[in-house]
């Protein structure tokens, strides 16, 4: 596997950090988040030093989102959680802190108090053809 010697995330795959690992195999680790939003709230993390979603190539993306699916079942099981949160953070504007692509599965608890987003703001007339079209145009 690809590592980064300066990774946080690299680090605790090569066990050099200690992390609590929910679940392992080839090409991904589950590690619990140091510090969660609800207890059981864990990071799923490609073992190939990838930055973000972006340079994900089709096996990266199989692998992680495989990994992702079995520990939100057992988180769901587990620790009776009413529903699962999927959030990856990709650059720094959207919150990404470290540079090594994971994706944090987070129990949600009816009435737990965690907010959601806001409301969006809704499109203007034309806006969301004109949207669809810069984003279509790119696939």
């Amino acid at each position: 596997m690809e590592n980064n010697t300066d990774c946080l995330f690299c680090k605790i795959i090569r066990k050099e950090i200690p992390a609590n690992i929910v679940y392992e195999d080839n090409s991904t680790i589950a590690i619990l988040d140091i510090h969660p939003v609800n207890i059981g709230h864990t990071l799923v993390i490609p073992k190939k030093h990838i930055e973000n979603i972006y340079i994900f190539d089709e096996q990266d993306t199989q692998n992680v989102f495989t990994a992702v699916q079995k520990v939100s079942k057992a988180i769901k099981s587990g620790i009776s959680a009413d529903g699962i949160n999927l959030i990856m953070n990709n650059e720094r504007p959207s919150g990404q802190l470290v540079f090594h692509a994971h994706v944090h599965v987070i129990p949600r608890h009816n009435g737990d108090g965690l907010a959601q987003w806001k409301e969006g703001r809704g499109y203007k007339e034309g806006e969301a053809e004109e949207v669809v079209g810069k984003i279509s145009s790119q696939l």
